[in-house]
């Protein structure tokens, strides 16, 4: 939990710091981003279960 906690803040803290200096967001659109990373979570798991059997 505190590393979740903590890469919240972090996240927070770099939106804030774009928005300051008026950069745009470092991340995609929200729907396609999330998608792209529960994809890739979803590939490292599925690798790491098929290498067990390897």
């Amino acid at each position: 939990m505190k590393i979740v906690l903590l890469s919240i803040i972090t996240g927070f803290v770099v939106g804030f710091i774009f928005a300051l200096f008026k950069l745009p967001i470092p991340a995609p659109p929200a729907l396609a981003g999330i998608a792209g990373i529960v994809g890739i979570y979803l590939g490292f798991k599925a690798f790491s279960w098929v290498q067990t059997f390897f």
